[in-house]
Order: structure tokens, then C-alpha cells, then sequence
């Protein structure tokens, strides 16, 4: 089995045609059809169902189409591994984090991983809601601070910081100027959501079920934290956010109050299981030497 014939396998899958696959591939669809039919051969079982307009995965080839998916991720970090020695640049350190990541923490731990490492450079890369983990399994970055709760399989990883939350409203609504609120409070209030995380992370941001046992009254849903916080300003409804919030997000039309009764925000350090290189190491002893 080789490498090329996994990519092809990959391509096909992305495609869902043949045609559209070699194309992208650049290679000749009868190729592309030999080498498919070669390797359902090697395996002993058929990876696509063919028909018409295309190809479909069985229930074999969708698991180990994402069996190969990984293997050409984890061959493209062996390539890139060589390439940043080959070219010199071995002194980068991709760091991922969501929104605020850990508050000051984060900021604190780039400046003085900077002073000790002063020929390493940090390269910070911000996700929207809950893609931090996922970006740390597909090696677009290379250690992260991660909002739990998220799926950490295939990560090792360490709760480095916790913080209360709070609600954000616009700063003429009825909240603005209280000093706590309590979520029972909040049960007409309409909530900001999104579709781009898991469910389990939504709910779990929005408290649901409530203490009563009800359903928040789900609000419009965003993208990301600057969506959020337009409809929040424009009193389309509330938002629940980490407190490191109120101060990377300060804006005269938004106010913050403190929830009085809700579980604190836990962000873990985080990185591959297998990528564990002594640049990530020296940052988690950094964030460490930092931490509460």
C-alpha cells in the first residue's frame, strides 16, 4: 500500500466522482480507476458503492477513508518536520487558542516563553467556537489552549485555568448596571448560539437544561465572537462568555454582568499525543510556572 494510493483514496472521497478526482489529482481516470480497483483487491473490500453520478463510500471505505485521512495528515507532518530543519526554520511554535484562550495567562506565558526563548517564535492563531482541539489532530497548530468541554481524543491535556462566567447585553437592556445576575433569572431572555460547535459544548455554554429542568429560549445563532457580539449590541438577545470577556471585548454599546450561578470555564493546555517536541514542552512548562 502506498502513500500516493491513500492521497487518491482521500481525493476520491472529497470528490465524489472519478472524473472530478483525477482532474484534481492530476492523473488519468483510468489510472485512478486501476489504482481504486487495485487496492479494494489488496484490502478484500469494496470502498465505494458506484452509480451514475458518481461514487459513495460503503461502511468499510467510510473507516478507512478516515483511516487514510490520517495517515496522509501524519505523513505531512513528517514532511514538514524535515522542511523546517532543511530550511532553517525550527524556531516557530504555532499556538491556538478560542476567543480570550486563557485570559491573561496566555499573554503572560508568549511574553515570557519569549524571554526565554528569545530565538522562538510564537505564532498565535485564533479559532472560532470549539475548533482549537480540532486543529491541534489535523497539525495546524502545534499546542492550544482548549475551552472544555471539547473531544481531546488523541491529546494530552492539562487544565491550566479557570474562570467565572458572565453575560453580556446590550448597555440598554434591563441586566446592564446589576452587579450578578442568576441564570433562573434568565429563562425569557433569548441566548445567543451557534451550530459551528458540538452540541454537547452549546449546551453546556448555555446552561441547558436550566436548574428548573427547562430549555434556554434559543436566540440567533453566529459564527464567531464578533457576530456574537454585534446582535448582543444591537439588544438582538444575551450572550454567556468566560469573564476574561469584559476586558478583551470592552465596547461602550455592551455591558457585563457577573453569573452568579454558573459552573467556572476550564481551559486546558493541549497538544497531539504523538507531537510531543521539546519547543511544546517548554511551553507547557512555561504556562505551568504561571498557572494558579
Amino acid at each position: 500500500m502506498e502513500l500516493r494510493v491513500l492521497r487518491y483514496l482521500t481525493a476520491i472521497a472529497d470528490e465524489g466522482n472519478l472524473g472530478r478526482a483525477a482532474a484534481t489529482l492530476f492523473v488519468s481516470q483510468p489510472a485512478l480507476s486501476y489504482a481504486l480497483r487495485k487496492l479494494e483487491s489488496e484490502l478484500g473490500v469494496r470502498l465505494f458503492d458506484r452509480h451514475a453520478g458518481g461514487v459513495t463510500p460503503t461502511a468499510a471505505g467510510r473507516d478507512v477513508i478516515a483511516e487514510a485521512r490520517r495517515t496522509v495528515r501524519q505523513a505531512e507532518r513528517v514532511t514538514a518536520a524535515a522542511e523546517r530543519h532543511r530550511t532553517g526554520r525550527t524556531g516557530v511554535l504555532r499556538l491556538g487558542f478560542e476567543a480570550t484562550g486563557a485570559g491573561e495567562l496566555t499573554t503572560r506565558a508568549r511574553a515570557e516563553f519569549a524571554r526565554l526563548h528569545p530565538d522562538v517564535r510564537v505564532r498565535p492563531k485564533r479559532f472560532d467556537w470549539s475548533g482549537e482541539a480540532d486543529a491541534l489532530r489535523e497539525g495546524r497548530v502545534d499546542v492550544a489552549f482548549v475551552w472544555l468541554p471539547a473531544d481531546l481524543t488523541g491529546l494530552h491535556a492539562e487544565i491550566v485555568h479557570t474562570e467565572p462566567r458572565i453575560v453580556g447585553c446590550a448597555a440598554t437592556h434591563r441586566l446592564a448596571g446589576r452587579e450578578g445576575v442568576s441564570v433562573t433569572e434568565l429563562g425569557d431572555e433569548p441566548l445567543m448560539w451557534t451550530e459551528r460547535a458540538p452540541r454537547a459544548w452549546v449546551d453546556w455554554w448555555a446552561i441547558n437544561p436550566r436548574p428548573d429542568g427547562r430549555e434556554p429560549r434559543w436566540g440567533p445563532t453566529n459564527d464567531n465572537v464578533e457576530e456574537m457580539l454585534e446582535q448582543v449590541a444591537d439588544g438582538a438577545a444575551i450572550c454567556f462568555a468566560p469573564a476574561s470577556m469584559a476586558h478583551y471585548y470592552t465596547r461602550p454599546d455592551l455591558a457585563w454582568i457577573p453569573l452568579l450561578d454558573a459552573e467556572p470555564l476550564r481551559v486546558a493546555l493541549a497538544w497531539p499525543e504523538d507531537a510531543d517536541t521539546p519547543l511544546i514542552r517548554a511551553f507547557a512548562d512555561v504556562v505551568r510556572s504561571l498557572a494558579p
